[in-house]
């Protein structure tokens, strides 16, 4: 599995060591609170509101460097529009190395 970097990051904030900073501290702020509705919502199989949850995700997951990860996304998002999760695992072990990746950065 490829693994996230901060190659868009770092190309966004130049020399700006703060805005840097911000950026990171934004995504580490809002990546586990969306990925935590993604799973309520999941649980409770209400696959429109799970679709807009990936779409949310997807956006962190592409500042990431997560190419492959990202096409993953835009497809499991247009399966749960019509009401198919057969790419909830794949989608979660993305999650999980997101959620790796942030904590030990």
């Amino acid at each position: 599995m490829e693994k996230p970097n901060l190659s868009y990051i770092n190309s966004l904030s130049g020399d700006d060591k703060a805005f840097k900073k911000r950026l990171i501290d934004i995504i580490k702020k809002e990546f586990p609170l969306e990925k935590n509705v993604y799973y309520i919502n999941l649980k409770e199989e209400n696959y429109k509101l799970v679709a807009e949850n990936v779409h949310k995700l997807k956006h962190k997951i592409s500042i990431l460097g997560l190419e492959k990860s990202y096409e993953i996304a835009v497809e499991y998002e247009n399966n749960l529009k019509e009401r198919n999760a057969n790419l909830e695992k794949e989608f979660e072990n993305i999650l999980l190395t997101i959620t790796n990746y942030l904590n030990q950065i």
